[in-house]
């Protein structure tokens, strides 16, 4: 009962995941048959061709369930429907022609539109110009050729209209769902998301990660003496701090109010402690306020044996609590240790000062 909730869930999230899962599932209902009827008709070709259809298609979702990598297997698809249909249709002529408003409307569903169009626009070309070369192979006309130029790229052109505009929807509500729209860093929910992922991969493949959680100290006294309006500056221009002080490969999240959350992948825990001396640091040259310098107190943990992001984040937060009640500005990371098993219990951690950063 859990796994198939999980199927769910993964498909309710996963646009894309759930097109290709879709798109394989018609493939093996529609396909199989015609490649039974050929194959025992002896119609040997499109009988293959149809029967790698279908093995493609599979191996495609398989792997795009396996990886939660969908556009590959999206671009994979793509190619192999084309050119599967192409050859269908030079093998059964005119009536082959009809897979092509399947093509159009699949390609621009598995893949980015401008990548459907040229797909769809090769396969196009490529059957025109074989109906051309091979008169009365496939089409009985011109006349008969040009219509079907003429509906296909109607079809096509709707079709990118709307996967274009589909796509750029599910884009601003993925932002929408996943970035704090003050700061545009990530909120609560994809920080709880991508910690759930980083403890996956820490458990499967043993990456290392670290995480510092950051408050801003006084910040309560800005809003309070300079108005919101003030303190939602400061919060901008600490994020794009944190940004410049970071790798490429750090996530910043915000947790509410002046929290937020920075995970480190691959470091040790003395990277990690070097990242939080530099965040401080930063912080505290850079970052102003109308009454003067902003600081930040951070407390730091290494994900290492901890059995759950819960665990991993309580012994973070226990220690920004002890960096707050050392006196502000400075930064406390928790001593490596063999087990975590109990995250209501932190280990005596190092506390740096200021003047010690």
């Amino acid at each position: 009962m859990s796994h198939m909730h999980n199927i769910w869930m993964r498909l309710k999230d996963d646009f894309q995941l759930s097109i290709i899962t879709l798109v394989g599932l018609c493939s093996l209902i529609g396909i199989t048959p015609y490649t039974v009827y050929r194959l025992l008709e002896g119609n040997m070709l499109v009988g293959l061709v149809d029967a790698f259809i279908v093995c493609s298609t599979a191996l495609a979702v398989l792997y795009a369930w396996k990886t939660g990598n969908t556009l590959r297997p999206g671009q994979f698809l793509a190619v192999v429907y084309s050119m599967g249909t192409f050859l269908v249709a030079t093998k059964l002529g005119v009536n082959g022609l009809f897979w092509f408003y399947t093509l159009i409307l699949f390609n621009f569903f598995v893949v980015p539109p401008l990548q459907s169009a040229v797909a769809t626009f090769c396969s196009l070309l490529a059957i025109c110009a074989y109906g051309y070369l091979n008169p009365e192979a496939v089409f009985e006309s011109h006349y008969q050729m040009t219509s079907f130029i003429v509906t296909c790229l109607i079809a096509s052109f709707f079709a990118f209209v709307f996967a274009y505009r589909g796509r750029r929807q599910r884009l601003q509500l993925v932002e929408l769902a996943t970035l704090d729209p003050l700061t545009l860093v990530g909120n609560r929910r994809a920080m709880d998301s991508e910690l759930e992922i980083a403890l996956g991969e820490h458990q499967r493949y043993g990456t290392r990660f670290g995480i510092l959680v950051l408050d801003l100290d006084l910040f309560k006294d800005v809003n309070d003496c300079h108005g919101h309006k003030a303190g939602d500056r400061i919060l901008i221009d600490f994020t794009g701090i944190i940004k410049q002080s970071c790798r490429q490969s750090d996530r910043l999240f915000r947790m509410g109010g002046e929290e937020f959350v920075l995970l480190l992948p691959k470091l040790s825990r003395s990277g990690l402690e070097k990242a939080a001396r530099h965040v401080r640091t930063s912080v505290a040259e850079q970052l102003k306020s109308p009454g003067g310098p902003v600081t930040v107190s951070i407390g730091g943990c290494m994900l290492d044996q901890h059995p759950s992001v819960d665990a991993w984040m309580h012994e973070a937060d226990i220690c920004l609590y002890q960096a707050k009640e050392g006196g502000r500005n400075q930064y406390v990371i928790s001593p490596q240790h063999e087990l975590a098993h109990e995250p209501q219990q932190c280990p005596e951690p190092i506390a740096v000062a200021p003047g010690q950063g």
